[in-house]
């Protein structure tokens, strides 16, 4: 799963944790979290489902074959919850049905056999039931943000412009809702789906589709096999109105199913799958193990992407018009994720949601593998940077990697299960090189194809590849928690020609780490790298040089997961910029320049890092000149990138840099480029443009508002309506918030919104206003409104409440009151 709230992620701003806030019973920090013990084992699941949309409910008859896993047994223990059970029954050889005894609560069907059976000795169990997942109240995580496993979306079709869908969530122990299983990681089993869908639909499920057939009331039922074994929550069911674009990867249908809308641009945001499939099996040296590979968007899906096999499942963020696109996919990372779990989750599944890391720290630092491949080591070297710092920033950092001891196994969705995950990966790879990385992931796949896996058995196919034991490793980043602090200072003896660097371990406490670094010693045009270990509080490492080094560059890969602090002076970082070379050799040079900005030398560099060949370090200098004065060059570069660079995006933000500057000399230019096809170019040079000339602002941003705008054009049309429009312009504004859906989109558009709102002198506009803020508040995933609530009512609600308050509206004033208790 891509966790949009980690990333990811839905509400990033205001989430800093997965585990809720509020609970605070630490009785779980006793409970250990064993992988589930294996009494029987799944081997085929057979379901004939009927959906029900005036109930939201499914009809379901399902047959499945099990045996015991090793100890005889005359019982079954199924996971089956909130559903109505109306027949248990054996299965004889002849198709005969022998009716079983059993008991249901609800949550789990126990029912006892016709007999005690070995083990290898298999039984199948018939049940008849109706699953009613909308009746079953169960709480998810802030990634996974609810559990009910099956969703109806707009079933009667009472909600205008919102098309109707059934998708199904398994993650964590969701598929249980929709089918009685033993609804656990560790559990595998083949399938067979019959799906009755309106005739007018598409379905969608895991394996192939291997028959249709119309049905005389209007139905028509879809037969969907899958012959190799999968965890029971990778089961997945789609169900709606779909356009499906198909590519294909060797004689596999890779296909891409989206709303009609969406159909022409398919290709461009998922279209690079046939090749990523290719460099991922190419990679592995395993070939893409499934019959097909197919990806469906659903709407009201908030848990980001969630890799099914054969049949992920994307949130409707995925479908990008074409104008969003102009500023670059940004579900590539998604789309690269998902699929990596097809060979890490799906074909090797976690035993246990303890080791839950061995699916999603593959699948986050897929994201990396993918964009060094495509894209080269710069793009990478973002993609490293962006997820070590979502890591670092976070509160998760105390929690071990491996975890047998949490409050619920939905907080294993977290930073560390992810993001560290990754790049605990990423020093891996580099401590045993790259021929011994991928040597071990294809012998981990291999051994434990179609199984499951945990990080005991990684270090194990790593120490068979590499010869290497491994055990500290594992041990400090597996099974160990933090990160550590490094305080790297240095000292030059002339008289003796040493360069001694220090590096201590500031993190509180007394663990250490162990940490294998690399050192490059520049002197002129010559570099040395050094390979050394860190491993004490305080380590100094002596090298003999010829003369003072330009630069001594510590961790010269920037691989390792730490905070530094790095004791450089600006010669060092222009040094470093100019010859070491990697992204964040060149950001972390480009980044103390802009704090000493009034210095001549680091005004150049920051100048000078305007025409890097990488468009993020050119992005990075356009905001760091801070409060200089910008000469004439600085703001001729900044006008060619505004006008010519190749990113869109780095061309949005240095419109808004000469924007800044105020110069009606732009006018024309700011005016021409509201009309460019990109929404972060036009939105920005919106904004430009009202600061110049707002009469002309507010007529585009009129003209603007009648049409379909999304991201930063939304907020700058927005803006500007707002600022110099007036109240005549409320329902505009309104209608486009109201129609937006349950999104970081919408969260970033409270904001202006709300500043709208706060201006509003008409009562019953206002009331709308408020009205609309609370059902955007009332409509997020109750797990996520832990965190988003105090934004809403706190900064939102609270800031128009100040405002009128302090205008004297009273009435305004106690309608906000009403809407929550936290204002009263």
């Amino acid at each position: 799963m891509k966790k949009l709230l980690l990333a990811i992620t839905l509400f990033s701003a205001v989430m800093a944790s997965s585990q809720p806030s509020g609970n605070t019973d630490d009785g779980w920090k006793k409970i250990y979290r064993a992988f589930a013990t294996k009494v029987n084992d799944l081997v085929h699941t057979r379901l004939d489902a009927r959906f029900d949309y005036e109930h939201a409910y499914l009809n379901g008859k399902v047959w499945l074959t099990l045996k015991p896993h090793f100890y005889s047994t005359d019982s079954l223990r199924l996971d089956a919850k909130g559903m109505d059970i109306h027949k248990v029954a054996l299965v004889k050889a002849s198709g005969a049905q022998v009716p079983l005894k059993y008991a249901y609560d609800s949550f789990f069907l126990d029912i006892k056999l016709d007999k005690v059976y070995k083990k290898n000795e298999s039984y199948t169990v018939f049940i008849d039931y109706t699953a009613k997942p909308n009746e079953f109240k169960t709480e998810g995580s802030a990634a996974i943000t609810d559990a009910k496993g099956l969703y109806f979306i707009n079933p009667k079709g009472e909600e205008k412009d919102k098309p109707t869908q059934i998708w199904t969530q398994g993650e964590t122990e969701g598929t249980s809702v929709w089918i009685p299983t033993i609804d656990r990681p560790n559990q595998k089993s083949t399938q067979l789906f019959n799906l009755t869908v309106p005739a007018k639909y598409i379905s969608l499920s895991n394996g192939l589709m291997t028959k249709q057939a119309k049905n005389a009331d209007g139905t028509r039922t879809d037969t969907w096999v899958m012959t190799q074994p999968h965890a029971p929550y990778l089961f997945f069911i789609g169900v709606g109105d779909y356009a499906v674009v198909k590519d294909s990867y060797k004689g596999k249908e890779v296909s891409y199913y989206v709303e009609k809308e969406y159909e022409k641009v398919a290709r461009k945001i998922f279209g690079y799958t046939p090749e990523m499939i290719r460099f991922y099996s190419e990679k592995l040296g395993i070939e893409y193990p499934w019959p097909k590979y197919s990806q469906i968007v659903g709407r009201d899906y908030v848990s980001g992407a969630m890799e099914n096999t054969t049949a992920t499942l994307h949130q409707e963020s995925a479908q990008q018009d074409a104008r969003e696109l102009v500023d670059g996919n940004a579900w590539e990372s998604v789309i690269a994720h998902e699929l990596f779990h097809q060979w890490f989750g799906d074909l090797v599944t976690a035993e246990s949601w303890s080791n839950l890391t061995v699916n999603e720290s593959f699948a986050d630092y897929s994201q990396y593998l993918w964009f060094e491949h495509k894209y080269g080591k710069d793009e990478a070297g973002f993609e490293q940077y962006k997820e070590m710092q979502e890591y670092l920033r976070s509160t998760d950092t105390d929690r071990d990697l491996v975890r047998f001891y949490y409050r619920d196994k939905e907080d294993m969705f977290d930073r560390v299960s992810y993001n560290k995950g990754g790049r605990i990966l990423h020093m891996l790879r580099n401590y045993v090189g790259d021929d011994a990385f991928f040597a071990s992931l294809n012998k981990y796949l291999t051994t434990y194809k179609y199984g499951n896996g945990n990080a005991y058995k990684l270090r194990l196919a790593f120490e068979e590849v590499t010869g290497k034991d491994l055990n500290w490793f594992f041990n400090q980043w597996y099974f160990g928690n933090g990160h550590p602090k490094l305080d790297i200072s240095y000292a030059y003896d002339a008289g003796k020609h040493i360069q001694k660097v220090i590096i201590k371990q500031t993190q509180s406490g007394d663990k250490t780490f162990k940490l294998p670094l690399a050192i490059d010693v520049y002197t002129g045009s010559q570099k040395q790298r050094h390979q050394v270990w860190v491993e004490n509080k305080v380590d100094s490492f002596l090298f003999t040089v010829s003369a003072k080094p330009n630069l001594v560059n510590v961790d010269a890969d920037k691989m390792v997961l730490a905070d530094k602090k790095d004791n450089k002076g600006l010669e060092e970082f222009i040094f470093q910029y100019k010859h070491a070379g990697n992204y964040l050799d060149r950001r972390e040079a480009v980044e103390f320049a802009s704090k000493k900005i009034k210095d001549p030398a680091a005004y150049q560099l920051v100048y000078d890092a305007l025409s890097d060949p990488f468009y993020r370090i050119r992005l990075k200098a356009l905001g760091s000149f801070g409060s200089a004065t910008l000469d004439a060059p600085t703001i001729a570069r900044i006008e060619a990138i505004a006008k010519k660079d190749s990113s869109r995006i780095t061309r949005a933000e240095a419109i808004a840099e000469l924007g800044k500057l105020k110069l009606s000399q732009y006018r024309s230019f700011f005016l021409s480029a509201v009309n460019d096809s990109s929404y972060s170019v036009s939105g920005e040079a919106l904004k430009a443009l009202a600061g110049i000339d707002s009469a002309t602002a507010l007529k585009e941003a009129t003209r603007l508002s009648g049409e379909k705008n999304k991201g930063k054009l939304l907020l700058a049309v927005t803006d500007v309506l707002v600022s110099y429009g007036g109240e005549s312009n409320f329902e505009t504004v309104a209608e486009k918030f109201a129609a937006m859906p349950v999104g970081q989109e919408k969260f970033t558009f409270l904001m202006p919104f709300g500043e709208f709102v706060s201006k509003l002198t008409n009562p019953a506009q206002f009331r709308r206003g408020v009205d609309l803020i609370v059902a955007f508040r009332n409509a997020i995933p109750s797990q996520v409104r832990e965190r988003t609530d105090p934004y809403i009512n706190g900064m939102i609600l609270g800031g128009i409440l100040s405002k009128k308050e302090a205008a004297g509206a009273k009435e305004m004033a106690d309608y906000i009151k009403s809407k929550t208790t936290s204002l009263k």
